[in-house]
Parts: structure tokens; sequence; C-alpha cells
């Protein structure tokens, strides 16, 4: 399994392509350095880029909690997965972010930002990750009171 971590600044040339940071395509397993999956985060102002497996396992996960007959789920299923692409990491280890997407997630200047989330890649707008980010003290605060909970669920056996 992939271990992304870690933050790289990114250039996209004229064409939309951009290297994928060599410190993530060394994550990759061995049969998946050449595809990857990308899609828009429903949420947030960024793109995730998923090798293959995790992605597999992703839509695998969300189809075992959709019921087939209910029609509700299946549209949900079906504009989960048509938001996505696949990509080719061609032989220097670059992927061609299409103008559209680049625009969707707020790329200014071609500034972007690869971040690593474990298991999957982030692309960032540079100027937007830095908006989205959190004041030191309040990351503090927030990073502190997840770590107790856990640490107090652990404690108590649950």
């Amino acid at each position: 399994m992939s271990n992304f971590i870690g933050k790289y600044e990114a250039k996209a040339d004229v064409k939309g392509r951009v290297f994928v940071p060599s410190t993530y395509r060394k994550q990759l397993a061995e049969g998946e350095k050449e595809r990857i999956v990308m899609r828009r985060d429903p949420e947030n102002d960024y793109l995730v880029l998923y090798p293959v497996e995790v992605w597999t396992k992703m839509v695998q996960d969300l189809k075992s909690n959709l019921d087939d007959w209910n029609p509700e789920d299946q549209l949900l299923l079906m504009q989960f997965v048509s938001d996505a692409e696949w990509l080719d990491i061609d032989s220097q280890g670059r992927i061609l972010l299409s103008k559209r997407h680049l625009q969707s997630i707020a790329v200014e200047g071609n500034d972007m930002l690869f971040v690593g989330l474990l298991d999957k890649i982030a692309v960032w707008s540079k100027a937007r990750y830095e908006q989205s980010m959190q004041a030191k003290t309040d990351f503090a605060a927030r990073l502190k009171s997840k770590m107790m909970k856990k640490e107090h669920l652990t404690s108590k056996g649950e």
C-alpha cells in the first residue's frame, strides 16, 4: 500500500502536462506506474489522484453499501464514477490535466501543489491550498482534540 506524505510544488506546461513528483511515483506499485484515476473532490477545491488498487477498493466499498435496485443509489454510484477519469503517466512521469480541471480547482499561472493523503494524492491550486489550511494554533488544538479522543477510546477498550 502506498504511503504518500508531504507536499511538492509543480507547474503545468502549456499543454497541461505536469510531473507527478518522483517521490510519489516511486510509491506506486509495480503494475500501477503507468496509470492512475483522477476525480475532483466532491466537497473541496482539489483533484484526487488514486492508485488503481485504491480506486478499485473504494468503488467496491461504495458499491457494497448501495442497493442495486434503488434508483437513488444507482445515480449516486453513476455520478461518482462518471466524474472520474483514467490518466496515463507518460515515460517522463507526467500526467495531462485539462484546462477544465485546472480551472475547476482555481489554478492560477499553472502553480499547483501535490499533497500526500497517505493512500491517494491531492492536487491543489497553490493559492487555494494556502487559504484552506488552518492557522497553526487552530490546527494544533484540533489535532490534539482528535488524538485525545482516540487515546480516550483506546484506553476505555472501546
